[in-house]
């Protein structure tokens, strides 16, 4: 068995084709690990882009790549069929975070024409590490960048150029090696052909915004009293406002006003809803001085409120 750290730099540019920005691989960098996580071999090709002939200033400071780099680059499709060749047959494919593989889906449908990355199977090498560090005692709130993670896990990156795709990959096996829990690893192992993998990362969830759209599901929209749990009635329309619908509800039975919040988002999988229901609040009303009054009083007046 054979393990695969993949990583790609990758530049947002105008497609005219499609009349969009999107991210082109301007650079293919991965380690080949054996069963024991040692690095048996690295890949690193910098791609020469078929849309553009300079590289942004953000990418370039980023990378280190500069328009000249890219331009003596090799084309997409080339950098793809070497990468496969080396990656082999039957190899598990890790990147930190699946945002690299938003960018693969991407660039396979409007730059390559038919040509696909070798991606068997798959792990979220980031949700992998995070996991792992929450389990040995570290505190992480949120997602954790590589270089972060590689601080938190006492590995030295002063000789390494982050950012760029080897070096990138290098330190994710580093990282992978001191973490690694056969169990827990192999449980998060997913067969990219089956349970249309692809083309879930592809769909684009969003929000519903018609609250008599069909998918949303009525039975959704009733909302019960925190105190005694009947059923609410509903004083507004339901009105959208950030992805979110809103509306007055009363309980009868209590005489108390609630303010229910409700979304419904379209993902691959379904409809995903969220609600919440909070005390209706007033707001106290505004008090303005007028001629002749002493500002200070009505100041001291509106705190009493």
């Amino acid at each position: 068995m054979t393990y695969i750290v993949l990583d790609l730099e990758w530049d947002s540019t105008y497609f005219v084709p499609e009349k969009r920005f999107i991210n082109q691989i301007l650079q293919i960098g991965a380690v080949k690990l054996d069963e024991q996580f040692n690095i048996i071999d690295t890949f690193e090709k910098t791609i020469k882009s078929s849309i553009s002939k300079r590289v942004s200033g953000r990418f370039s400071s980023l990378t280190g790549i500069t328009s000249e780099d890219m331009r003596n680059g090799i084309p997409l499709q080339e950098g793809v069929n070497l990468y496969n060749e080396w990656v082999g047959d039957g190899a598990i494919t890790m990147t930190w975070s699946n945002s690299d593989l938003y960018t693969v889906v991407e660039n396979q449908k409007s730059l390559l024409n038919g040509t696909k990355f070798k991606i068997e199977k798959y792990i979220d090498l980031q949700s992998f590490i995070q996991n792992e560090m929450r389990i040995s005692g570290i505190e992480i709130k949120s997602q954790i960048s590589l270089s972060d993670a590689a601080e938190k896990a006492g590995i030295v990156i002063d000789g390494y150029d982050m950012h760029t795709a080897k070096d990138d990959s290098i330190v994710c096996a580093l990282i992978l090696k001191k973490y690694y829990n056969k169990e827990r690893f192999s449980e998060l192992i997913k067969d990219t052909s089956k349970d249309g993998f692809f083309d879930k990362i592809s769909y684009k969830p969003q929000f519903i915004t018609d609250i008599n759209d069909e998918n949303v599901d009525k039975k959704e929209l009733e909302f019960f009293c925190e105190i005694c749990k009947n059923k609410l009635a509903q004083k507004s329309k339901w009105k959208y406002k950030n992805h979110c619908f809103f509306a007055v509800m009363y309980c009868e039975n209590c005489k108390k006003k609630y303010r229910a919040r409700i979304s419904f988002k379209k993902t691959f999988d379904g409809i995903v809803v969220k609600k919440r229901l909070s005390v209706f609040m007033k707001r106290p009303p505004k008090i303005t001085a007028t001629a002749g009054e002493n500002t200070n009083e009505m100041q001291s007046l509106s705190e009493k409120m």
